[in-house]
């Protein structure tokens, strides 16, 4: 994710857990973010949640496009399977649990 100071959890997250280097925390997508759920504080996951609903407001009608502008080549949720709906959805959901 390109630094935005709007995101700072989100540009952690992506930054350093979900990069081209993701096969260090974990090979899937809930050992990624469990690694980051265990190195962040709970101020910190309670952010990101926040983030993540702030970013989705923002851009509702064009989140893909808002994503891919945001992220650029550095992460795509379909690499994962998922559309940015269905990826931000699954972070929140392991985030939350």
């Amino acid at each position: 994710m390109n630094e935005n100071p709007l995101y700072p959890e989100l540009n952690q997250l992506f930054g350093v857990y979900l990069n081209e280097d993701c096969s260090y925390w974990g090979s899937t997508i809930e050992a990624i973010v469990g690694c980051y759920k265990g190195d962040r504080s709970t101020g910190s996951i309670k952010g990101i949640l926040v983030e993540i609903e702030s970013f989705w407001k923002a851009d509702s009608y064009h989140l893909d496009a808002a994503f891919e502008e945001a992220n650029g080549s550095q992460f795509d949720p379909k690499l994962w399977t998922h559309r940015t709906a269905s990826f931000l959805d699954e972070l929140k959901r392991l985030l939350n649990a």
